[in-house]
């Protein structure tokens, strides 16, 4: 009965120094100020958050492989990288009846024990028994093991961030510094992750590489590059070539200087006149049109033909149809309706030129019935508070919150509560048929269980019983200094005038994913900003730079380039696009459901729209992101179609045709192959291609008698990279 006695009273001993633990620990939630000013007085005082939570980093406990995953691993679970420490504490100290910690013997707590393979740990040896880890550890538990923070990190430096390697043989050494709230600075190298390499990183491949350092919460990217080329290049600027500011060529010439890639050769005007209508109006040019230009001897008629095309219908009914993508308008159960006049309001705004902070603002702030309010279908979109934050933070800044519904985003800033406080705005918000505000919505915080404070995200928490925060919400988005609104509409500018974005993926900013041309995108931005959010100003600026004017033939020194824009890069057209496209060169118009012969694809406001050719080619359905969009555009079905459907085979030659017309008319065979390659390609046959087709088309005999091969030279051309691409 005494050993018995004996025992109780040593775990009677161990719980009572284990609550003196977490009453020191609850006083020190109650007043932290008197708790770090105590605990700065012993430099040797085992710091919970800035000495233990490195080390669950450092060897991946806290990583989504091990207990930071969901679930956890091992009925012990951690928070994704340490983003909730409170947890990870109550997960370290109490939960298991508080046996992973042992008062009385440190040495073997199970949160020792098991990483340091003293016992078995699914994990395997993580720590070296005698190691700096596993001795904070120890230490850390003798000191009681309370929730103590000494000091606030503040900051971390990564040297070098930005480092061009000339020789890919030489190490680079990696040096990391914490700052802290009481002006201590520590050299944190050997508690950093670097990813995706050592604290010593070495190049194995040339070009641009970014290393993500991770100490705590801070996200640190570095970026190293090692030239392309060995030998340096010049990228000489000549006068005259160009009509914009010169901001945008010179950080593109800088970085590509940097990575010693030449440019390719400027674009002749019929490759320009093509490319740049495509873009901007989202139709080939008419063979009238291409004349018109080609025959054009003023030195400014690049710039008088952007312009031309920013002020057409067809400028304002394709980026109708750019923009209905971004926001997804569709017939959401068969609320065509709603569509319609979506379609109808954003056709309007494009028109009238009205400024993008305005029509964010339309969006976020519509109430009203949504068969009659455009603007209002921005809330019968998706389903959902949270799926509206989602939706919301993608589109105006560019940024991936979902990652951030479980916890902490991994890879950036923002927090659980930036997330359901985002989706707390939104609740409040009824999305049938009649928008209207709801007070009374709410998301339930999945950490605390109750409700979630609407939040600005990144910003500041709103008042909890606000009725409606979306004044709040979109002035904070739409201000001139927002970091995120600007600048990822003007990225998607950007990616659909040169075919990649300065960020990439265009919804996903974050520092750890940063720009190509960092200095670029602010200059863009802060242009876009400080004119109106005018879209068609920064199309033009775009259109009229050097860089859009490049060869998309690759140079024997530039053609691993795949971002740096020393050489333009191929578009494939747009389902929408190359239909009418195919329409335009044959001469015969698709049928779109029940819409009237002749309309347009791109002038289509529900994506759902009866159409073979269009499920084709690969249309987006607009149910998700069109950006992410798993629907190919260039894929297997499409190719094979193009190759030997009726796509193409069953109008090439059809009465009325454009190739019927031109026989019906007794043009001569090489007359109408020119006439066909000026209608596709905006160009006359080259002089290889001209001896080519006289080589199979017999010239001193009718059209008529060679209609099979001409029928195949049509194909030909609709099928080639040059039709079906905007190079």
């Amino acid at each position: 009965m005494k050993v018995i006695r004996f025992t109780l009273n040593v775990f009677a001993l161990s719980a009572v120094l284990f609550l003196c633990g977490q009453i020191y620990q609850n006083v020190s939630f109650a007043n932290n100020d008197q708790t770090n000013f105590a605990a700065s007085q012993s430099s040797d005082r085992v710091d919970f958050e800035n000495d233990l939570i490195p080390i669950f980093t450092k060897f991946g406990c806290n990583s989504g492989a091990c207990h930071g995953s969901a679930a956890g691993r091992g009925e012990f679970k951690l928070s994704l990288f340490g983003g909730n420490l409170q947890a990870d504490y109550k997960a370290i100290v109490r939960q298991l009846a508080g046996r992973r910690i042992n008062l009385m013997h440190p040495e073997e707590s199970l949160v020792i024990l098991k990483p340091t393979a003293q016992t078995n740990h699914g994990g395997g040896h993580v720590l070296d028994e005698n190691g700096e880890g596993a001795l904070l550890l120890r230490n850390w538990i003798q000191q009681g093991a309370s929730y103590e923070t000494l000091r606030r990190l503040e900051r971390v430096e990564i040297s070098p961030q930005k480092q061009v390697i000339a020789n890919l043989e030489s190490p680079i050494q990696l040096h990391a510094d914490a700052h802290f709230s009481d002006g201590t600075k520590r050299d944190v190298t050997r508690w950093t992750v670097f990813t995706p390499a050592t604290a010593v990183a070495k190049l194995h491949r040339r070009g641009r590489h970014i290393i993500i350092a991770r100490y705590l919460t801070e996200v640190v990217p570095i970026e190293l590059i090692a030239p392309l080329n060995e030998v340096p290049i010049q990228n000489n600027k000549k006068s005259g070539e160009t009509h914009t500011p010169p901001n945008i060529d010179s950080e593109i010439l800088k970085l590509l200087s940097t990575l010693r890639l030449p440019v390719s050769p400027t674009v002749d005007d019929a490759t320009f006149l093509r490319r740049v209508t495509l873009d901007l109006t989202g139709r080939i040019p008419t063979p009238d049109a291409a004349t018109r230009f080609l025959t054009d001897s003023n030195t400014d008629k690049r710039e008088t033909l952007v312009d031309t095309l920013l002020q057409s219908n067809e400028f304002n009914e394709y980026w109708t149809l750019q923009l209905a993508k971004l926001l997804r308008i569709g017939a959401r159960d068969r609320n065509t309706q709603g569509a319609f006049v979506y379609h109808q309001w954003l056709s309007l705004q494009i028109r009238d030129g009205i400024g993008y902070d305005q029509m964010a603002r339309s969006v976020i702030l519509a109430i009203g019935d949504s068969h009659e309010v455009g603007p209002a279908n921005f809330y019968r979109t998706v389903n959902g508070p949270r799926e509206q934050a989602e939706f919301m933070s993608e589109l105006f800044m560019g940024a991936r919150l979902r990652c951030a519904n479980c916890h902490s985003h991994p890879l950036d800033k923002w927090t659980q509560d930036d997330y359901h406080g985002l989706a707390a705005i939104f609740a409040k918000i009824e999305g049938d048929q009649i928008v209207k505000v709801k007070p009374s919505g709410e998301v339930l915080h999945p950490a605390t269980r109750e409700k979630a404070v609407p939040r600005i995200p990144g910003n500041r928490f709103l008042p909890t019983d606000v009725a409606d925060g979306r004044l709040e919400l979109v002035d904070w988005l739409t201000s001139s200094d927002n970091p995120y609104f600007a600048k990822a509409i003007v990225n998607r500018l950007w990616k659909a005038m040169m075919g990649r974005g300065l960020v990439e993926p265009v919804d996903d900013f974050r520092s750890t994913n940063p720009a190509t041309h960092p200095e670029l995108l602010t200059t863009l931005a802060d242009d876009f900003v400080a004119h109106g959010y005018d879209l068609r100003r920064t199309l033009k600026r775009i259109a009229l730079s050097e860089a859009y004017a490049r060869s998309s033939n690759a140079l024997p020194q530039n053609k691993a380039d795949d971002r740096f824009y020393s050489h333009a890069l191929q578009k494939p057209l747009a389902p929408e696009v190359l239909a009418d496209a195919i329409s335009d060169v044959l001469g015969v118009p698709d049928i779109y459901g029940d819409e009237p012969e002749g309309t347009r694809a791109i002038s289509l406001f529900n994506p759902n729209t009866e159409s073979d050719a269009l499920d084709i080619l690969g249309r987006c359905s607009r149910k998700t992101s069109c950006e992410s969009s798993t629907e190919a555009t260039d894929g297997l079905q499409r190719k094979l179609h193009l190759f030997n459907g009726d796509l193409l085979n069953a109008r090439i030659g059809v009465p009325d045709s454009r190739l019927d017309k031109l026989m019906s008319d007794r043009k001569s065979p090489m007359e109408i192959v020119n006439e066909f390659y000026l209608a596709a390609l905006s160009r006359q046959p080259t002089d290889t291609e001209q001896q080519f087709w006289k080589q199979h088309i017999d010239v001193n005999t009718s059209a008529n008698s060679q209609r099979a091969v001409l029928e195949d030279m049509v194909w030909s051309l609709l099928t080639c990279n040059e039709f079906v691409n905007n190079n």
